[in-house]
């Protein structure tokens, strides 16, 4: 699936000819030469009427075809900045094809990209809302070789419970965070962890000693969220749950609860954070405070797929 904005649309009508189309439909015996007609005339309206779409009044830099990016059976929305840097990183994010795409297998790829001599990074958030229960990630590509500069992101968030659930956050990341020689390239967490305070909550996240070489084959991430005890696992292969553990982690309400301080403003104290009223799974791609891939490579993520298992 190729997700062009209105744009692109124009663009394409404009650049293909009306006859080269017309004489192809004919052949494939779709429509008479009458209703091949009217269907241009339509095409032309909605042209001019989507040249003439106002843009939402609100800060938003680029405006996304309304259908939403399909994947895994559900829309998602491509966080784009435009020429503004966006957390995290700060980096900058683009919802160009070029960053963002599903390919004719139905598979997600985001890439780390550059253009003009800025580096673009990519983001997908669902429109669907979850809350608690199971998420399921299953990656296609190498994430144990990543880039050191580069992050994976699959996790949870909610623009509007910083103060009550520290923004409802729940991670995995693939990360050598910085280091060419780390080798705990797979990072499990749940949020706060570090912000703006100043020191790490440790306890709240887990770096697993792993088989590190099995993250080259297909891997399968997932977290299952209760209000009592969060649980991650991780399996060699596309199956959850699969046969071949690689490793897991559990995080319980014994643990101490913590403050997400982020510049002047404070969360109240969190240990296992709840979904907000505008939870959302979210998958990103993007640079470690906004340097570029250190091989000056572009790097890309590809996910088969991701599923929502409600409790």
């Amino acid at each position: 699936m190729i997700q062009l904005n209105y744009e692109n649309n124009l663009y394409i009508l404009n650049k293909m000819s009306l006859y080269t189309i017309s004489k192809s439909i004919i052949q494939k015996g779709l429509y008479s030469l009458k209703k091949i007609t009217n269907l241009f005339c339509l095409l032309i309206i909605i042209t001019l009427n989507q040249s003439c779409k106002q843009s939402d009044p609100l800060p938003i830099v680029k405006e996304e075809p309304q259908d939403g990016l399909l994947f895994s059976g559900l829309k998602w929305e491509v966080k784009s900045g435009g020429d503004s840097k966006l957390g995290p990183g700060p980096n900058y994010f683009s919802d160009s094809t070029s960053n963002v795409f599903v390919d004719n297998q139905g598979y997600l790829h985001l890439k780390i990209t550059l253009d003009n001599g800025k580096w673009n990074c990519a983001e997908v958030i669902s429109r669907e809302k979850f809350g608690y229960g199971t998420y399921v990630f299953t990656i296609q590509s190498n994430v144990a070789n990543i880039d050191r500069n580069a992050v994976v992101g699959l996790f949870t968030w909610d623009n509007t419970s910083f103060f009550t659930q520290a923004n409802s956050e729940v991670d995995i990341e693939f990360s050598k965070w910085g280091s060419a020689t780390d080798t705990l390239t797979l990072t499990y967490s749940v949020q706060p962890v570090w912000f703006s305070n100043p020191v790490p909550y440790w306890e709240r996240s887990k770096r697993p000693t792993m088989s590190v070489s099995k993250l080259k084959f297909p891997s399968t991430h997932a977290f299952t969220w209760t209000d009592s005890l969060i649980t991650w696992k991780s399996y060699e292969g596309v199956n959850y749950p699969g046969n071949s553990l690689l490793s897991n982690w559990s995080f319980d309400k014994t643990k101490p609860p913590r403050i997400k301080i982020e510049g002047n403003n404070q969360s109240q104290p969190v240990v296992i954070p709840g979904p907000g009223q505008d939870t959302h799974a979210r998958i990103n791609l993007w640079l470690l405070n906004g340097l570029g891939p250190s091989n000056n490579n572009e790097v890309e993520l590809i996910v088969k797929e991701f599923k929502f298992i409600p409790l």
